[in-house]
């Protein structure tokens, strides 16, 4: 993996613009070769000697350009000088896709760990989004999502009963499940913002508490108006982009 990574960054640092400081060309290189998904999200990069060595460039170039993409979250720092490969996955919100959808069109495996699947009475919150009365029944759901087998997202589903009667009925993917009973979403209504992460979370998705977080929630609805599932899904900002589509 190390020689073939190797080879892969030589190969676009010769292919770079050749006009940019020599630290912004390997910046350039490594970024394409982490963008083409060639290497899975964890993967080790080699350290600084070594780029430095095989690539017959200074350490300080090396340096200049691992910080510029450790900005940018395309390299994550860990263990001291311990170099891993992020993995970024873009979302458009121009479209309703599911989160395996999102995966799958990145060339990731998508997958869950379930935490858990339980019929009770909504909350206040879960009232409000879905249009339900206290004393309904409601079928929630938190998972951990993920990339390659690498934590990306904790996501907290809540569906009325009257659409999914069991948590056993859903599988890896509530959307095959609600679509296989006539009830996919046809539109959605999403809000977003920042938050830090809970201890809970820091367990759950393998990062610093307090560590920032985008959170997602979305009402899904129904061709009829009838509001199908409710959805809070906590991303790892470091991995996740959201992308926005404007038109005059």
């Amino acid at each position: 993996m190390g020689e073939d990574l190797l080879a892969s960054i030589g190969r676009e640092l010769k292919a770079a613009p050749q006009g940019q400081p020599l630290y912004k060309r390997l910046k350039t290189a490594i970024e394409t070769v982490i963008r083409s998904n060639t290497v899975r999200a964890g993967a080790v990069l080699p350290g600084e000697r070594t780029l430095a060595d095989a690539l017959s460039l200074s350490r300080v170039t090396v340096r200049k350009a691992l910080a510029l993409l450790e900005e940018e979250r395309l390299l994550n720092r860990r263990h001291g000088f311990r170099t891993e490969i992020g993995s970024r996955v873009e979302k458009s919100l121009s479209t309703l896709t599911s989160f395996s959808e999102d995966i799958v069109a990145r060339g990731l495996v998508p997958g869950c760990i379930w935490l858990s699947k339980e019929i009770g009475r909504p909350s206040p919150a879960e009232m409000m989004a879905l249009g339900v009365a206290g004393n309904s029944q409601i079928l929630r759901m938190k998972r951990i999502r993920t990339a390659d087998d690498v934590a990306i997202a904790v996501e907290t589903s809540t569906v009325p009963v009257r659409f999914i009667p069991s948590g056993d009925m859903v599988g890896a993917s509530l959307y095959e499940t609600l679509e296989a009973r006539g009830f996919l979403p046809q539109r959605a209504v999403q809000r977003m913002r920042s938050r830090g992460a809970s201890a809970q979370d820091a367990v759950h998705l393998h990062c610093e508490v307090g560590a920032p977080l985008l959170m997602t929630e979305r009402r899904c609805f129904l061709a009829d108006g009838q509001i199908v599932e409710f959805c809070e899904t906590r991303y790892k900002g470091e991995v996740y982009d959201f992308v926005f589509e404007l038109q005059r």
